[in-house]
């Protein structure tokens, strides 16, 4: 219905568990969403009414209907999807925001589909398909782990790569185990079991398990790549901002025919030794501008995990802005590696 440039409406739901969904628990979604617009938006039952000026109306009801697609496709509607949603709708950007909703790389063992979350986690699976080598950088919560696995495993289903090898630098340990009780597995478990956690959320222990028993997926640490050549693997290197310079060319010189690397790592969050340059760092001089290797960004804007968390990001950033700007060490108490190498 539409009265002068007024204009009403209504958007169903399948049913009271949809809405809830949408809305939120206690309509916390749909009363953020009220207050970013002057139309009145009510709920009544399975149906919500939208009453205001048509080009409003307009994108309020494509910001709900890229919602209910997303919950439509198996993914629960978070507050993050919520606020992202939002923005991009206010900045005229509903075409994109259906693109990025549109994209799943694959459903997990559960039945859940995973898509990227936000323009920038687009833009980062987009490369990982386009190039040979891809560097993801940014905070934690921005995917990049997660995303490179979830890649890894659907060019596995896909038999575009025979095996997945996915590896960490140990660098609590300094790359030796030795001194550490238990077997190799045990050894190396705790620095890997992110890893783990990413496959199996995505494929299933029980698969997971049987890959592994086959060699078809082998987790181990960045010292355990040396020597050898790997030719159809997806390959990823996580925490990358731990490797040496000399360690990073080791690994990226593995690469053999028919495979395919991701790199990720957080430049911010380097472990190593005080006075040991980072690995990643160095690469993203190195390797600018080579064909086949592209690097992506991802920043605060990009993670996915509790709200509190961008802005935690935001102000270390700022505040290490702030300190570099005075010429001062971010942090000048007795852990020297907190903020800096």
């Amino acid at each position: 219905m539409q009265l002068n440039n007024q204009s009403e409406k209504r958007i169903a739901f399948a049913n009271n568990q949809e809405a809830v969904a949408i809305l939120g628990r206690h309509d916390e979604y749909l009363r953020l969403i009220s207050e970013e617009f002057d139309s009145r938006i009510t709920s009544r039952g399975d149906e919500l009414t939208i009453v205001g000026e048509a080009a409003e109306t307009d994108r309020i009801v494509k910001l709900f209907s890229e919602l209910l697609y997303l919950y439509r496709e198996g993914n629960p509607v978070t507050m993050h999807d919520v606020r992202y949603s939002l923005r991009m709708v206010k900045a005229g950007l509903e075409d994109s925001l259906h693109q990025l909703y549109a994209d799943t790389v694959l459903i997990t063992a559960k039945g859940r589909h995973i898509k990227p979350k936000t323009l920038g986690q687009r833009t980062y699976l987009e490369a990982i398909r386009q190039n040979y080598i891809t560097f993801g950088i940014g905070p934690a919560g921005t995917g990049k782990t997660y995303l490179a696995v979830a890649m890894a495993v659907f060019s596995l289903k896909n038999k575009e790569v025979q095996r997945i090898i996915l590896t960490r630098p140990a660098v609590e340990a300094g790359e030796k185990l030795g001194f550490l009780p238990g077997d190799l597995q045990e050894k190396v478990d705790p620095y890997l079991r992110p890893l783990y956690d990413a496959l199996y959320d995505i494929m299933g222990i029980e698969t997971f398990q049987k890959y592994m028993a086959k060699n078809i997926i082998e987790v181990a640490p960045l010292a355990y790549m040396r020597g050898r050549t790997l030719d159809d693997s997806f390959i990823i290197l996580d925490e990358a901002q731990n490797t040496t310079p000399e360690q990073m060319k080791m690994f990226l010189t593995r690469m053999g025919f028919g495979s395919k690397m991701v790199v990720t790592g957080d430049i911010t969050q380097v472990d190593l030794p005080h006075g040991n340059s980072s690995g990643l760092r160095h690469a993203q001089a190195v390797l600018s501008g080579v064909a086949g290797i592209d690097v992506v960004y991802l920043n605060e804007s990009d993670v996915v995990r509790h709200e509190v968390v961008a802005r935690i990001i935001k102000a270390y950033e700022r505040y290490e802005m702030k300190s570099d700007a005075a010429g001062k060490p971010a942090y000048d108490g007795d852990d020297t590696n907190a903020f800096t190498e």
